[in-house]
């Protein structure tokens, strides 16, 4: 090391918490941003404005937002939530944020009471969360197939059949 130059260690550090209100312009572009398009930033506020969002946490990192991940009302046998979108901005993904949003969010549903959470999406990801293909296999929805997921939050879940409506904001989607 020459003189006068030194090391300087800096700490990320993030903070997981609910979405407020005035985070909704830097959830956007994040959303955006992480999809390389606007669709789920719609979703997202569709759900927002329907009253159909539930669960919407924010990864925020020194008061920028880099993440969020939504769970939203879903009509289903037992008390259920969609969970959609999970976005992390491009120059953060792959480092944690968003399995640590998914955590909490699920953390969240359980404790608040919720039976299971639905998702669409990659199986290899999402499987570590505990959602499995095979639970979802006996409901009726336009999802259904190999990426549609349950995890079971409750051990009491008596229906494994049914029909499931994801919100209305889904439909802008298809």
């Amino acid at each position: 090391m020459t003189a006068g130059s030194q090391i300087v260690e800096t700490r990320v550090v993030i903070d997981f918490r609910d979405e407020c209100p005035d985070d909704w312009k830097a959830v956007y572009l994040a959303i955006s941003s992480a999809f390389g398009q606007s669709a789920e930033a719609e979703l997202v506020e569709a759900l927002r404005k329907s009253g159909d969002s539930v669960v919407s946490l924010v990864a925020d990192e020194d008061g920028q937002i880099v993440g969020q991940v939504m769970l939203s009302k879903m009509e289903a046998p037992f008390p259920a939530l969609a969970l959609a979108p999970v976005s992390v901005i491009p120059a953060r993904q792959r480092e944690g944020i968003g399995t640590a949003l998914i955590e909490r969010a699920v953390n969240r549903a359980r404790s608040e009471g919720w039976a299971a959470i639905f998702v669409m999406g990659d199986p290899k990801y999402y499987e570590r969360f505990g959602f499995n293909s095979e639970a979802a296999a006996g409901f009726v929805t336009p999802y259904a197939g190999r990426h549609f997921m349950m995890l079971k939050l409750s051990t009491a879940l008596l229906a494994q059949t049914g029909e499931l409506r994801h919100a209305e904001a889904f439909t802008a989607l298809d």
